[in-house]
């Protein structure tokens, strides 16, 4: 059994304040887009994990073994599958791979497995693992809040037909090292974190994320390849997640075509959204 596990952009990003806890508040729209990796589910003596493509650990440090691990002692089962990760999604890119792969871990043992196991504890599994994991529950677009866990549908029907330019410069960000960095920059003023309706008449310039502001004092590199975006048509342009992969929202191909050949010292990919 061959599974796709899909990436998401994130369009506009607030954080809107630190929690007791230590975590952050925040208030963005995630969007899954066709970028993917393969999860291969095999029938197996016992459970394990391999990977091909871009090297991942394959240990208790892995989303996925992390997600087997909590199925297999809430219901007291033993996987006996192989799962290899075919990851093409890039790491520490702000794409959520590893995040959407645990996800679809859960589900499909799940599945495999024919667990009794209810909406509600499947989303509780999925936000121990990680604060990004309950949204690849279900993908599309949705407004995304508190750590993640506040999670609502919306209205994207101006996202249809958008064509997507990812740009990965040849650096990662930890997302830890991002959210150090984030005091200076809390927001405390509700009038600055709404975001524009995804429908008629986008005002585009309401999304923004936070991050670029925290991130582009020590990459200063991510902001040239936002205004070569814009200069080539962007309806927007920003990081996602805590980066550092950018990318551009197009209407058309023509536009993409241009953009992408200008940032050819760059890899590059075309994707769409993957909207319900």
């Amino acid at each position: 059994m061959i599974k796709k596990s899909f990436a998401k952009i994130n369009l506009g990003l607030k954080i809107i304040n630190q929690r007791e806890d230590g975590y952050h508040n925040i208030k963005s729209i995630f969007i899954q887009i066709n970028l993917n990796d393969n999860l291969h589910f095999l029938p197996s003596e016992k459970f394990n994990i391999e990977s091909t493509g871009i090297k991942v650990s394959t240990n208790q440090s892995n989303t996925v073994f992390r997600a087997v691990k909590l199925l297999e002692k809430k219901f007291n089962i033993n996987v006996q599958h192989k799962i290899i990760i075919d990851k093409r999604i890039p790491l520490g890119g702000g794409l959520g791979g590893g995040s959407s792969n645990a996800a679809l871990a859960l589900v499909t043992i799940a599945q495999l497995y024919k667990l009794n196991i209810t909406n509600k504890d499947l989303f509780n599994l999925a936000n121990e693992i990680g604060s990004d994991v309950p949204f690849f529950l279900y993908g599309g677009a949705k407004m995304v809040e508190g750590t993640g866990n506040i999670i609502r549908n919306i209205n994207s029907s101006a996202l249809i037909n958008k064509k997507i330019l990812l740009v990965f410069p040849k650096f990662n960000i930890s997302t830890k090292w991002a959210y150090s960095q984030v005091k200076k920059h809390l927001h405390h003023n509700d009038n600055n974190n709404k975001f524009s309706p995804l429908t008629k008449n986008v005002k585009w310039k309401l999304f923004n994320n936070d991050f670029e502001k925290i991130v582009c004092t020590t990459y200063p590199e991510i902001l040239k390849i936002k205004d070569i975006l814009y200069k080539q048509g962007a309806l927007y342009s920003g990081l996602s997640g805590s980066g550092s992969t950018m990318f551009g929202l197009y209407n058309d191909n023509i536009s993409l075509n241009k953009v992408q050949a200008l940032l050819s010292a760059y890899h590059t990919n075309i994707a769409f959204p993957i909207i319900q």
